[in-house]
């Protein structure tokens, strides 16, 4: 089942295509619209009214406010040092990594292609560039581009190259 039980969903939530999505144990806000082609893993929280669009990787620990745009395949990233094995040549656990918690403030939107990294804030109403990969936290209104992304311009004055 592409949508399992432990999901919770609120009111008016909008999946256009159930059966091509993969979500569990995760948490999504009243009226927010979920894309075909997503996975949304465990220990995720996406607020109300917020659009996540197709072809999207949102990864545990990944906490989305509300209002937020998530642009086509978007990537997030939780870990600093992945790895398949840890040193005693296993694969693996929950115990062999650390989690790199990341918050996307309310109103921000993300470009398609985007990658954010672990252990950011992007800031409320700021704006990532499609394409950008996001190293270090992202101040409130500001319009972030490249790689890594930079500064660029604020959202509040439409300002940016």
């Amino acid at each position: 089942m592409p949508v399992a039980e432990s999901v919770v969903l609120g009111k008016n939530v909008r999946i256009f295509h159930p059966d091509l999505v993969n979500m569990y144990r995760c948490v999504i806000g009243d009226d927010t619209q979920i894309g075909p082609f997503i996975e949304i893993q465990g220990n995720v929280e996406i607020g109300n009214r917020c659009k996540i669009q197709s072809h999207t990787f949102i990864c545990e620990g990944v906490r989305i406010e509300d209002e937020v745009f998530v642009g086509h395949g978007v990537m997030f990233i939780n870990d600093s040092y992945p790895r398949a094995t840890n040193d005693e040549g296993k694969l693996q656990t929950g115990d062999d990594w650390t989690l790199l918690p990341t918050l996307i403030k309310q109103g921000a939107s993300i470009g398609s292609n985007a990658t954010i990294l672990g252990g950011v804030t992007v800031g409320r109403g700021a704006l990532v560039g499609a394409g950008a990969v996001v190293t270090k936290d992202v101040p409130d209104y500001a319009v972030v581009v490249g790689v890594p992304a930079h500064v660029v311009g604020d959202t509040r004055t439409k300002t940016a190259p």
